[in-house]
């Protein structure tokens, strides 16, 4: 099991990198959101490899790896974000496996194990 300070130390090294990349790049994102580790980053299509480069150029022991939209959508987090005639929406993701099927709280399953 991890330190307890171990989220707090991770949270202050990637406002450092995140400060690094931003400043020291030729094109900066038009949005950057960060929950822990991941990151939602809005930044012209041009951009993105030497932006990534850029980030991945801090520091050798921090790799980042990129996760493109699809079809004008992309998962972060639990959300669903969709990019349709200049609109932005926001749904919750459901995994390609997903059957919205629930277990009944009265079957016979332990609610401890």
């Amino acid at each position: 099991m991890g330190s307890p300070v171990s989220p707090i130390v991770a949270n202050l090294c990637m406002e450092v990198v995140e400060e690094l990349a931003i400043n020291t790049s030729t094109v900066a994102p038009r949005v950057w959101k960060r929950y822990v580790d991941d990151s939602f980053v809005i930044i012209k299509n041009d951009a993105v490899s030497s932006f990534h480069d850029a980030l991945n150029s801090i520091d050798p022991k921090i790799a980042f790896t990129i996760e493109e939209e699809n079809n004008g959508q992309i998962s972060f987090l639990d959300t669903l974000v969709s990019r349709k005639n200049g609109v932005t929406s926001i749904d919750v993701y459901r995994k390609p496996t997903h059957t919205d099927r629930y277990l009944d709280f009265s079957s016979h399953h332990e609610l401890k194990h």
